[in-house]
């Protein structure tokens, strides 16, 4: 810890931030990006309704979209906006905890830019503290596909302290393999996909770095619904049965998955395939633009002081 009192670790760079700022603002910028991303992907987030409702039964992929386009018809906003506040303040209590790890471990080990082993650490680190705030949210929606109305934070907690809190880790395992996936594609594969795109197309001027910005999250994205969507629906049906109730294992959703796809076909699966890769790819083009514009105004801040 000593570099804490080394006064070049405080020192603006050729590149416009310091060391010590290229922690704490790359820390900022992810955070920023991911409101950004949070406020405009919830109507699709929140389309993606539950197949499986809250007495425990699978239902098919029609019904389920039937379902979810009921209710938006019924109250549009209600259900755009359904799950943002918890999304939002998740944000800080999720994400603070995956970007404090995948930036520290990447400062630590001199990394420079975050790798596949700090999207490793802070997928499988961060994972407790996330998976409360997911199961708040899934719970919120499935009463709101229920009733119309969103159930209350504040009951769903009480519901969780008669047993302990306990109900508010179902769907950790899961959320691991989707979190590391996600770290993976998403902050690792995905800029580093956009640099190559830059390099070999938006230095013509052809594209802006919106444009491959764009490009990439069309490229990472199908690869990570595909990935990631039998994890999802892992944690649907192991967070959104009824806390009252007794949990859902692993296995047991695993055996619930496979008689969903028995019923079904592959269609139970990777139901929502098509929305889910159009939610990845807005989701992933806001959290990068709003990441790289909330870096370069820092860095222009830095670089004015420089100037004589």
């Amino acid at each position: 810890m000593s570099f804490l009192f080394d006064q070049s670790y405080y020192q603006v760079g050729k590149n416009g931030v310091s060391p010590f700022q290229n922690m704490h603002f790359h820390l900022c910028a992810y955070l920023g990006g991911s409101a950004i991303q949070t406020v405009g992907d919830n109507p699709v987030t929140a389309y993606r309704q539950l197949a499986k409702d809250l007495e425990g039964n699978t239902v098919s992929p029609k019904a389920a979209q039937a379902e979810a386009n009921a209710a938006f018809k019924k109250n549009p906003l209600s259900a755009s906006l359904s799950g943002l506040w918890p999304r939002l303040i998740g944000v800080l209590l999720k994400r603070v905890p995956k970007f404090g790890f995948l930036l520290g471990y990447s400062h630590f080990v001199g990394e420079g830019t975050p790798g596949f082993a700090a999207a490793t650490c802070a997928s499988i680190c961060s994972a407790p503290f996330i998976n409360p705030v997911r199961l708040v949210e899934k719970q919120q929606r499935a009463y709101f596909k229920q009733t119309g109305t969103s159930k209350p934070v504040m009951e769903i907690l009480r519901e969780s302290a008669a047993k302990n809190f306990a109900p508010l880790f179902r769907g950790t395992i899961p959320l691991m393999g989707h979190s590391l996936a996600s770290a993976m594609l998403g902050l690792v594969g995905q800029p580093r996909l956009q640099k190559y795109v830059q390099k070999q197309v938006g230095a013509t001027g052809a594209l802006s770095g919106t444009a491959t910005n764009l490009v990439a999250s069309a490229v990472v994205s199908p690869i990570y619904v595909f990935v990631t969507n039998p994890l999802s629906r892992l944690e649907v049906i192991m967070q959104t049965n009824s806390l009252k109730g007794n949990s859902i294992s692993t296995v047991a959703a695993l055996k619930e998955l496979s008689t969903d796809m028995a019923k079904f076909g592959l269609a139970g699966i990777f139901r929502g395939q098509g929305i889910g890769i159009a939610k990845a790819i807005v989701s992933l083009t806001l959290f990068h633009e709003g990441r790289i514009f909330i870096t370069n105004q820092f860095k222009q801040h830095n670089l004015k002081k420089l100037e004589p």
